[in-house]
């Protein structure tokens, strides 16, 4: 008798290892598809997620319905019309064996932050801090902060959830997103969607997907967010890849790395504003930084790309995070609301050099964004111009402003060949344009750079 028990037992043992441990079929989301989200306005509004196979699962909102059967390997999307931004709180409910119901959902604008400490850095350990925080009571705003986790493939979830933006949950949350965000806000009064992606330290490498393979960073915090209709993406690193003495070699990166995302995303117009990062004192190899700008200037010449300026936002030379994260996110959303949302009359990016020529013994700079001239930041002499002739050896110059270009001579210099400003990791130039952006380092020297424009 005894051994029949056992028997029956080891049965049922068996028969219920069998059981799937989803045996109710539950309809289930990612986790970016929850309450308080906002979704991408005037495209398809993609949902997805899993379910047995087989199951029908059925997404509404308002009249919208959309149905789809579920597949062989348990995964099921569907996307329901296009909507506009109008502030109003919608329901989604998510329906197959089981019921989700999604509330206070908004249709909006949605941006994705991503590089690394100086993207991370918190609110919370910033200039202005305290009042920034008690103000950011915005409930158009809201924010979803992805967890840091490295993948070996690309992974289909994160833990994490969307917030709205109150001064509760905004103090860790990234202050160069929060304020671009907060800007944008202001000038298009939409809805924003904020989801911060960055981790401090890390090289450009393990973000980017390209000849088929992809790096950790990407797979474990970017692959899952691939599916959800995205505006596009500001970008805040570099550090660490000029202390990898990557020089201009970081052009390359950077288009792997956005043409990789703009295909993952399935968007070749995905917007893509990256951060020009500041000088600093510390462990940079001579002449490694500059070499790092110009391949980020470089990075311009692809369409749809734009680029913040920051020598003039160091408030400690020996900090390589910068606690103005103010004026970087504003300076960003310059670009985005010139282009992405096309608002005419926005001075979007300091100037950036063009060309030179030769005049006797004087060098004419020309520059992209000066409509409405240059000047001196200081109301003090142009700074940080040096000049070299063929002999290569440069010595400071003198330089003035003559409408929409600059002169640049020096004694020592008859006949000028090569003009290089601002060009090492100390920099702190004062050449800016009439709306106060600063001109970006440059050297003339078979220069590499784009405009944006």
């Amino acid at each position: 008798m005894k051994s029949v028990r056992l028997l029956c037992v080891g049965l049922l043992a068996a028969f219920i290892s069998c059981i799937p441990t989803n045996s109710r079929g539950d309809v289930k989301l990612p986790t970016i598809l929850d309450s308080h989200m906002v979704l991408q306005r005037n495209v398809p509004l993609n949902f997805w997620g899993w379910a047995d196979a087989g199951e029908e699962v059925t997404v509404t909102m308002g009249d919208e319905v959309a149905k789809t059967v579920t597949s062989e390997n348990g995964t099921w999307k569907v996307s329901l019309g296009a909507q506009k931004a109008d502030g109003k709180a919608r329901t989604i409910t998510v329906s197959g064996k089981n019921t989700i119901e999604l509330k206070d959902i908004l249709i909006g604008e949605v941006w994705v932050g991503s590089g690394q400490s100086n993207m991370e850095w918190a609110l919370s350990s910033t200039q202005g801090a305290k009042e920034a925080i008690a103000e950011a009571d915005h409930p158009m705003i809201r924010l979803f902060h992805v967890p840091k986790v490295q993948s070996n493939d690309p992974a289909t979830d994160i833990k994490a959830d969307w917030k709205v933006c109150t001064p509760e949950s905004i103090p860790r949350f990234s202050a160069v997103l929060y304020y671009f965000g907060l800007k944008l806000q202001k000038e298009l009064n939409v809805p924003i969607g904020l989801i911060n992606s960055s981790w401090g330290g890390s090289p450009i490498e393990p973000w980017t997907i390209a000849n088929d393979t992809s790096g950790g960073m990407y797979n474990g915090m970017i692959a899952p967010l691939v599916q959800y209709s995205t505006q596009g993406v500001i970008w805040y690193q570099g550090e660490t890849n000029v202390l990898r003495k990557n020089g201009l070699a970081y052009e390359g990166k950077m288009n792997d790395l956005i043409g990789g995302w703009r295909k993952a995303f399935q968007n070749p117009d995905l917007a893509f504003y990256f951060v020009q990062i500041a000088p600093w004192s510390g462990r940079y190899e001579e002449g490694e930084l500059p070499k790092l700008w110009e391949a980020q200037v470089a990075t311009l010449k692809m369409p749809g790309t734009g680029m913040a300026v920051t020598t003039d936002l160091v408030d400690n030379i020996a900090d390589i995070h910068p606690r103005n994260k103010l004026d970087v996110g504003n300076r960003l959303a310059l670009w985005a609301l010139a282009k992405t949302y096309q608002m005419d009359g926005t001075t979007y990016s300091g100037p950036l050099y063009k060309s030179m020529s030769v005049e006797g013994n004087k060098a004419r700079l020309t520059f992209a964004h000066t409509a409405n001239g240059l000047r001196s930041s200081d109301g003090n002499a142009l700074s940080e111009f040096q000049v070299a002739g063929n002999d290569g050896k440069f010595v400071a110059a003198d330089a003035i402003v003559d409408g929409n270009t600059v002169i640049v001579s020096a004694s020592q210099v008859k006949s000028p060949k090569t003009v290089r400003f601002g060009w090492h990791k100390t920099a702190n130039p004062n050449l800016v344009n009439s709306a106060g952006l600063p001109a970006s380092p440059f050297q003339t020297d078979n220069w590499r750079g784009g405009t944006g424009e």
